[in-house]
């Protein structure tokens, strides 16, 4: 299943908006690549504006800073899985269903990208499960918060929560506990592929490791 859509984002994230011309667009592909291959510890504007083949001036005429880019990138990123949540329960009536189906998104590797300036999901996903929190595991979390950057990301728990609530009304945590799955999902995807010994993870069942263990603590948590 592959898509190729926009999402209209907080207008505080950038200074001008990508979507807005071809070169935007580019920008934002090239620069998904380049963290992919590099890390965002070594990435920097200088080595996107000669992927893109511009000026590191015209880079930041779009962003005021790389931490604002890959805000940018994660904010997309939690728009389109809101997205695919919404799109793949439309139909399904069964509630622990809708819940596995949460966690099979979650958990499974997105397809590559077929269009050219379509944005590459597989690698915006492996970007979320080592980069994503380095957007708000900052100083300065609370005055960056108040400008609601973080809202994509607030949203997509708050669906979650909701078919979280739908399977137990009488739960207590929704938010915390569709947070706490968002979570565990990249470190323990992460974990299981660098770090095992931080895991349960055997060789045989690496590949779906991480949507067993969030199904179990699921279930266990919601007592149903």
């Amino acid at each position: 299943m592959d898509f190729q859509v926009s999402f209209h984002l907080n207008d505080k994230v950038f200074l001008k908006d990508p979507e807005s011309s071809e070169l935007g667009k580019q920008l934002i592909k090239s620069a998904i690549d380049l963290i992919y291959e590099l890390g965002f510890e070594h990435f920097t504007f200088k080595k996107l504006a000669a992927e893109v083949n511009t000026t590191e001036a015209t880079v930041y005429r779009y962003f005021e800073n790389k931490h604002r880019l890959l805000l940018y990138i994660l904010n997309w990123y939690w728009r389109y899985m809101e997205f695919l949540v919404m799109f793949k329960l439309q139909n399904v009536t069964d509630r622990k269903l809708k819940l596995q189906t949460i966690i099979e998104l979650l958990t499974q590797e997105l397809p590559e990208s077929s269009g050219t300036m379509d944005y590459n999901k597989r690698y915006l996903n492996q970007i979320i499960i080592t980069e994503s929190s380095k957007v708000y595991l900052v100083k300065e979390v609370k005055e960056i918060n108040k400008s609601e950057v973080f809202k994509p990301y607030k949203d997509l728990c708050a669906k979650i929560a909701e078919v979280v609530s739908e399977y137990n009304p009488d739960y207590k945590y929704p938010r915390s506990l569709s947070s706490t799955l968002i979570e565990a999902s990249h470190h323990q995807q992460f974990f299981s592929n660098y770090l095992p010994k931080l895991t349960d993870v055997n060789g045989s069942e690496e590949k779906n490791f991480t949507a067993g263990f969030l199904t179990d603590l699921l279930f266990k948590a919601l007592g149903k």
